[in-house]
């Protein structure tokens, strides 16, 4: 089994290559690498408070290996911690790391680039698969995200905090990519088949910040369903 790191953003992108990964028996998923804003304490982007994402890897099994970027981060501070992060990672005997990118061949050749000669190979587990029958396939299998972030040059900003469901696939425009690889929202995965249980979440405020539009989700009090 090849050891293994998985870009984890939260996000249904990155939980589906998790499933699909542990399908393979071919690698050993034994850290879920997530990178936080230090001073807001959430993931980057997807605005997701760190308990949630602690919970999605409690969940999946997996040790979380979270990474604090400094608040503002120059591409420069951001590839140098990365760096230092990979060579931890080869020290524990970690052979590849996988990311959940869909089609951005731009964001895939930087990473590819970042990890020349690092001792790391990028794998892509769901690199080119049609992102219409993607989504359908995420949902039928059990995925249930909350959309946590929406650009609202690409998508309405009343589509934040919704579910993504059959529902929300029928209401997104026609030049909205289904799984909003173009930027148009990001996720939290809180349930599907890469889960041991599912979790609970609740959507509390909604913000405007930095030309994004986020909903703050916390984790509700109802007890786990484990499965």
């Amino acid at each position: 089994m090849k050891r293994t790191l998985l870009s984890w953003s939260s996000g249904k992108d990155s939980a589906w290559s998790l499933h699909l990964l542990r399908q393979q028996n071919e690698f050993e998923i034994v850290g879920l690498l997530t990178t936080f804003n230090q001073a807001a304490n959430r993931v980057a982007m997807h605005a997701v408070r760190r308990n949630l994402v602690e919970a999605q890897a409690k969940a999946a099994g997996i040790p979380l290996w979270d990474v604090d970027l400094p608040w503002p981060c120059s591409n420069a501070d951001y590839e140098n911690i990365m760096k230092e992060t990979c060579k931890a990672a080869i020290r524990t005997g970690i052979e590849y790391i996988a990311f959940g990118d869909l089609f951005l061949a731009d964001i895939r050749a930087y990473r590819e680039k970042q990890l020349e000669n690092s001792g790391l190979q990028p794998i892509f587990p769901v690199w080119g698969m049609p992102t219409p029958e993607l989504a359908h396939s995420m949902i039928k299998s059990g995925v249930r995200a909350k959309l946590t972030c929406v650009d609202p040059k690409r998508l309405a900003p009343e589509f934040v905090g919704r579910d993504f469901d059959e529902q929300l696939l029928s209401d997104l425009p026609p030049d909205v990519d289904p799984c909003g690889e173009n930027g148009e929202f990001h996720t939290f995965v809180h349930a599907g088949p890469m889960f041991r249980h599912d979790l609970f979440v609740e959507v509390g405020e909604i913000v405007s910040r930095d030309g994004f539009v986020f909903a703050d989700l916390s984790l509700s009090q109802n007890k786990v369903n484990a499965k």
